[in-house]
């Protein structure tokens, strides 16, 4: 059977693309990619061509882009290009030259894409690729997703060559005559994919020559075994877990019930970034007291009484915003709706925390919304006497990620609303009012 015919057959069977996609090709003008991009133009499928040039080989990575270029052009091909200081990307997010490739070729991929309405984007991982990949994340310690390896499609990236295996590569393009660049660094051992290419895959096919068929079987089989866990554990964590907010909350008992070891733990919360190391930390605070926590790249996790709260990082930044008019409310995030209303006849207050309705007379503008602060405090609708915020949440069994996202509405120093929550006694609609502002929080 030909490369093509394998192409084909592998397009189909992973339902990667249909007739009518369009796909878009990342061509670095390397011999993977440029073989990639013979095959899909043999198909003829509506393609466009992305190529980035990192700025990392001098004049060798802009003899990859004409060359790109002009393939695209005989071809009559929409190209895309860019242009990206990865060095000095690298050096401000505090990461590897490759990985800050890796995040700025991705990112601009999904841009392009969005802009140019193409369905997929298509990456030339072959099977080498997959076997190093695997390699590299069993030697880091990795679960079975790790060892699995890629993904013939993830999200709308597609890998439609990852069947093939370099030498297959290497016979199809010296048949087909196809240009392609020579990356002078992939011949260099400083890089972990290069070692595990030149230096641990040749000792290991001495011990077993068929080492990259075995690997690649072995893959397969724990994808299918990682479907089936995969399942498991999200409908596990489904009834471990409610969310509320953009926070999930795992109820602790429930946890304590399974008698979670490390393998579990590390599957349920490696979605919030924890890992086969932190799980062993997630362990012990969640034998701890409230106010436990520990932080993974992507979130923080804090213990409060009896549940666990998981929330992205980012949710914790928050801001104050300046009102002017009631018109300003509406450009604060998490307010819906904000209207001034003449009472008339029949007119009743929708009973909703997370509807305010206010005597608009009673409030002064500018008005502010702003974090909580210790020692704030308000009447309580219905109330007599002053109550400080940190007793109100007490009362109301507010959780800790709770406390520290609320938000107030506050007039001339006075709290008109706990956001979300309840409105202060002082400014609550009486038989003298005359105009509401009612404003509606997002739920």
């Amino acid at each position: 059977m030909t490369l093509y015919e394998e192409f084909l057959n592998y397009v189909r069977d992973n339902t990667l693309f249909g007739n009518d996609s369009r796909v878009l090709l990342a061509v670095s003008g390397g011999i993977d990619s440029m073989v990639m991009s013979h095959l899909f133009l043999k198909l003829g499928t509506n393609i466009g061509i992305a190529h980035c040039n990192f700025s990392l080989r001098d004049g060798e990575s802009d003899m990859d882009e004409e060359l790109v270029k002009d393939f695209s052009d005989n071809n009559r091909m929409p190209f895309y290009n860019i242009r990206f200081r990865t060095k000095e990307y690298s050096g401000s997010k505090g990461i590897s030259v490759q990985m800050a490739a890796r995040e700025l070729r991705y990112a601009w991929f999904e841009k392009i894409r969005e802009e140019n309405n193409y369905d997929f984007i298509a990456v030339a991982h072959n099977r080498n690729d997959n076997i190093e990949t695997m390699l590299i994340n069993l030697i880091r310690g990795t679960g079975i997703t790790g060892l699995s390896g890629m993904k013939p499609a993830s999200n709308r990236v597609i890998r439609p060559i990852l069947f093939a295996s370099r030498p297959r590569i290497e016979e199809y393009c010296s048949e087909n005559r196809i240009m392609f660049r020579e990356d002078k660094s992939n011949a260099e051992t400083r890089y972990t994919r290069n070692k595990i290419r030149h230096l641990v895959l040749p000792v290991l096919k001495e011990i077993n020559p068929s080492i990259e068929d075995t690997l690649s079987e072995t893959a397969g089989r724990l994808a299918g075994i990682d479907e089936i866990a995969t399942d498991y554990i999200n409908g596990l964590r489904s009834k471990l877990s409610i969310e509320t907010g953009g926070t999930i909350i795992f109820d602790i008992e429930k946890l304590a019930e399974l008698k979670a070891g490390k393998a579990l733990i590390f599957e349920l919360f490696s979605p919030f970034g924890i890992t086969g190391t932190t799980s062993g930390d997630l362990i012990n605070i969640l034998a701890g007291s409230t106010g436990k926590q520990i932080f993974t790249k992507t979130h923080r996790m804090v213990i409060s009484r009896n549940e666990l709260l998981v929330s992205p990082i980012e949710t914790q930044k928050k801001d104050s915003y300046i009102i002017n008019t009631p018109e300003d409310l509406l450009m604060v995030p998490g307010i819906d709706s904000a209207m001034i209303i003449d009472i008339e006849s029949g007119f009743k207050i929708p009973d909703s925390k997370n509807i305010a309705s206010v005597d608009f007379d009673k409030v002064r503008f500018p008005m502010l919304i702003r974090p909580w602060e210790s020692g704030d405090t308000f009447v309580p609708l219905g109330m007599k006497k002053k109550k400080k915020l940190s007793n109100y949440f007490i009362d109301r069994k507010y959780s800790l990620f709770d406390k520290e996202k609320a938000l107030i509405l506050e007039s001339e120093g006075d709290i008109v609303w706990l956001i979300g929550e309840r409105i202060a006694d002082r400014f609550k609609v009486s038989g003298m009012t005359t105009r509401i502002l009612q404003i509606k929080a997002h739920k």
